[in-house]
């Protein structure tokens, strides 16, 4: 037996058992040449099928995470996305074979062990099943599939396998999201019984993506991956049978963490929506939506809202949670949508002992009681003072989808749990995919408790 041989049957070996024991495998740096010569047992092998916005985003997620191996790309958009991605890594030192068709790319290489997955939604199901099946562990992006049968026959590959599925709901490995559920809300009570939860993804409105004509791809290759024109590849986000609309775009994210925070699943969602600005003739699915659901909890009775609108920017994206003491506002984004708000009859005595142990920190805030009058005279008046400010003492300093690769990487090596396993990407699935059907339906969706399980 060939000495590199033996090398990787060791790696190989280790990484299953660590796998079996636990469940995260860390993409390396972008490092140089020499530095990818020098192999180590616990290495992991890495295949990207999917190399467009989203995937380069999360190869640049992967800087300084060691022990990961670019292999091997795979995109139909050869001539654009497949070879651009892989000139960059080249010049860092990785030697990636590059693939149009990913069943050619699992034929052909034999030493993977983990596959990241960014194509459009309806390519997730049979790409992640096939991958699971070759004996790979997947991090799948979000949506985990535009059909519910398509998540089903993912959860059920994954059991069948053994192998790691992680669903790329990445609020659910950020610190700071962590450190409000589990300290916030689950220790400290901050919030008391929650009642109400509201959020938002609202951004400015854009035009349909173009491309450059002098890397078209050809109309048989459209054909052959399921698009009718370059402007449907481009822009698959809004049409239907692709993609799921920005509910499903932005809102899964969000409304994940409406499951994650209240620990339910909503038992029925109203919901209203409509392409309101864009052309219907390209923008199949609703540019406007608003949904509310009802929980029941152990707390008690919540009603949440949400909503998506792709023609203004107002807020941005944020979650509140709302409760009889506190309110949490929590977004990706840096202030001011991160805080969490003390009610002011709730006594200040209640929540120093939080402070003292460095889970909040009181901001304290100038109060202005003047305002310009007409003529530029200053009067003098006595607005409500807004309630006590407390900051959230975690913060977030890498790419928002670092901390989750490095999970699903230390779970390949036996040192955590996946946050977000198939069985939990299948929930937010099927909360998150009734909003478009209680929109068409134009009426109130129950939802079943055994529709969450698999």
């Amino acid at each position: 037996m060939k000495e590199e041989n033996k090398i990787f049957r060791t790696r190989r070996d280790f990484l299953q058992s660590a796998a079996a024991a636990g469940t995260t495998l860390i993409f390396s740096p972008m490092i140089s040449a020499q530095q990818e010569s020098e192999e180590t047992a616990d290495d992991i092998n890495v295949a990207v099928i999917g190399v467009g916005a989203q995937g380069k985003n999360l190869i640049n997620a992967c800087r300084n995470i060691p022990g990961v191996r670019f292999k091997a790309l795979c995109d139909i958009w050869v001539d654009y996305n497949l070879h651009r991605t892989a000139t960059v890594l080249e010049h860092y030192g990785y030697e990636v074979n590059q693939y149009e068709d990913y069943k050619k790319m699992l034929a052909d290489e034999q030493d993977l062990d983990a596959v990241i997955i960014a194509t459009p939604d309806f390519w997730h199901s049979e790409q992640t099943v096939a991958c699971l099946k070759a004996g790979l562990h997947v991090y799948c992006e979000k949506e985990m599939s535009n059909t519910l049968e398509g998540a089903q026959k993912m959860v059920q590959a994954a059991k069948q396998t053994g192998k790691l599925l992680q669903i790329g709901h990445q609020r659910r490995s950020n610190p700071k999201y962590i450190h409000s559920f589990e300290k916030l809300i689950k220790e400290a009570k901050l919030l008391g019984q929650i009642t109400a939860v509201n959020g938002q993804w609202n951004r400015m409105m854009k035009e349909s993506l173009g491309w450059s004509k002098n890397v078209i791809i050809p109309q048989a290759t459209l054909d052959k991956y399921g698009y009718k024109s370059m402007e449907q590849f481009m822009n698959w986000r809004w049409y239907k049978g692709l993609g799921g609309g920005p509910i499903v775009d932005l809102g899964s994210h969000q409304i994940d963490v409406y499951n994650w925070f209240l620990e339910a699943f909503p038992k029925n969602v109203y919901a209203s929506g409509g392409t309101n600005y864009f052309d219907k003739k390209t923008h199949e699915w609703y540019d406007t939506v608003m949904a509310i659901y009802e929980y029941d909890t152990a707390q008690g009775a919540v009603t949440a809202f949400y909503q998506t609108i792709s023609t203004n920017s107002r807020a941005g994206y944020y979650e509140a949670f709302l409760g009889h003491e506190g309110m949490l506002n929590i977004s990706e984004t840096t202030s001011p949508w991160n805080g969490i708000y003390r009610e002011k009859w709730v006594s200040p005595d209640k929540w120093k002992p939080w402070s003292e142990a460095g889970y909040i920190k009181e901001i304290e805030v100038e109060e202005d009681n003047e305002e310009p009058g007409s003529e530029g005279v200053t009067l003098t008046v006595s607005p409500s003072p807004p309630p006590p400010q407390y900051e959230i003492l975690v913060t977030m300093d890498k790419p928002v989808h670092r901390p989750h690769l490095e999970n699903f990487f230390d779970t390949i090596r036996g040192k955590a749990k996946l946050n977000c396993p198939s069985e939990i990407g299948y929930e937010t699935s099927v909360t998150v995919l009734k909003v478009n059907e209680a929109i068409e339906a134009g009426r109130r969706l129950d939802f079943k408790p055994e529709e969450f399980k698999v």
